[in-house]
């Protein structure tokens, strides 16, 4: 008797990774320093699933066709809204805005090609840098989500919201190359 995918540990943990991103995103933009740290906690817990989901789909043997579209979409949704909230808090400054632009273009950029390229042939793996990209992006915010709690984070958060933006263009290229001789129909037969 086959499992319903939406019951499968690994699906629940990624569906409740993306119903935490409403209660996270409140509390970061409530303005208050003791429900920011609650707002930390919960991130901290919400990032760390999507290492968890992974690890027990491939421990447990679970993977389904929802949890590889789910789970991508968990960070994007999770990375995405946290930008949002965190530059409506003023928590990001002008010069964030170079590397969160970065990450958001490259996601967007990235999940359209991965759509278009779904009724061909083409695909495109997900590489250990872009699993890197996704674990600096969410070290990153979790950073600057800590910089009104732990004063003097400034500086460290720029350095790995700056270096995830560097790798998310990087991995954003990669994909790009890797799908130009079918987007440029130089690889179609």
């Amino acid at each position: 008797m086959a499992t319903n995918p939406l019951f499968l540990v690994p699906n629940l943990i990624t569906i409740a990774r993306i119903l935490a991103i409403l209660p996270i995103t409140y509390l970061v933009m409530h303005g208050d320093i003791g429900l920011r740290i609650v707002a930390l906690v919960l991130y901290v817990l919400a990032a760390a699933s999507d290492w968890l989901d992974g690890y027990l789909a491939r421990a447990w043997n679970q993977y389904s066709d929802l949890g590889r579209m789910l789970d991508p979409i968990a960070d994007k949704l999770l990375v995405g809204i946290l930008i949002a909230a965190l530059a409506w808090d003023g928590s990001l400054s002008g010069w964030d805005m170079i590397p969160v632009v970065a990450i958001l273009f490259r996601e967007f950029f990235v999940s359209g090609l991965r759509e278009f390229l779904g009724n061909t042939a083409v695909v495109l793996p997900v590489s250990k840098l872009a699993k890197w990209k996704t674990t600096l992006q969410l070290l990153a915010l979790g950073i600057i989500l800590a910089e009104r709690i732990v004063p003097g984070f400034g500086l460290i958060s720029d350095l790995v919201l700056w270096t995830a933006g560097l790798i998310t263009l990087w991995t954003g290229w990669q994909y790009l190359r890797a799908s130009w001789p079918h987007l440029s129909g130089i690889g179609k037969t």
